[in-house]
């Protein structure tokens, strides 16, 4: 267990931007959400969706503009919205506290998985290369995170060499991206995707991937699809 802790980790610094909002109770324990708002180098931020235990913030007064750090998972789970099953990214919060002094990097991430699904490599209009990749991230319970990844450059191209199957490691951000989606001839959407930007990553060796680690993948595979087509939309298992 203590190694599927190591796997997926995840270190934010920023600004509470909404409420407290309840999510669900698992085992007499309640789970709250909300934003924070995360600078990056430029003048951009991201707004984070963050779940945490109140056990965790208890005795903390966590109101807009409250500074926080925010440590733990980067968790996904399936939810059926407006007729379709949607993946949804939330930080589980593992531990939480006042941000006194802010960092050169507010937003890093860790991630060692399994490619699930066939990178999908392109380039822009203005030649900038770019790759998405899904990854699966084993964590305790035989269950797996399914994370979307995009790289670039130099790390794109590295993209073109992997196959589903292959255990990676990368290193990065999480951010939110802002989208139109048409839905009709006259009618345009304002939607945010959430994926992790790769700035660093290696493949591991078939050695450190152990005959273990290949069977997990395979499992968890099996079972986020056949989770994905019951789609029971329960936050707290999922979780």
């Amino acid at each position: 267990m203590d190694n599927l802790m190591l796997n997926n980790k995840i270190y934010l610094e920023g600004e509470v931007v909404s409420e407290l909002e309840f999510s669900h109770e698992m085992y007499g324990e309640g789970f709250y959400n909300f934003y924070i708002e995360v600078p990056r180098l430029s003048d951009a931020k991201d707004d984070l969706f963050v779940t945490v235990s109140e056990r965790l913030i208890g005795g903390m007064d966590i109101k807009i503009g409250s500074p926080l750090i925010v440590e733990g998972q980067l968790r996904s789970y399936n939810k059926f919205v407006d007729g379709a099953n949607r993946l949804i990214l939330t930080v589980f919060a593992r531990n939480i506290t006042v941000c006194e002094e802010k960092s050169k990097n507010p937003n890093q991430i860790f991630l060692d998985g399994f490619i699930c699904k066939e990178p999908v490599y392109r380039t822009t209009p203005f030649g900038r290369e770019i790759s998405d990749m899904l990854l699966a991230v084993n964590r305790s319970y035989n269950k797996s995170d399914y994370i979307p990844t995009i790289a670039w450059g130099r790390n794109s191209r590295f993209c073109r060499s992997l196959v589903v199957g292959d255990n990676i490691r990368v290193w990065g951000r999480l951010q939110s991206r802002e989208y139109q989606k048409k839905i009709s001839e006259t009618e345009v959407i304002k939607k945010i995707a959430y994926e992790v930007s790769i700035s660093k990553m290696e493949k591991a060796s078939k050695d450190e991937e152990g005959k273990a680690a290949d069977e997990d993948y395979i499992n968890n595979s099996e079972n986020y699809i056949s989770q994905k087509e019951e789609n029971d939309g329960n936050l707290s298992e999922a979780l």
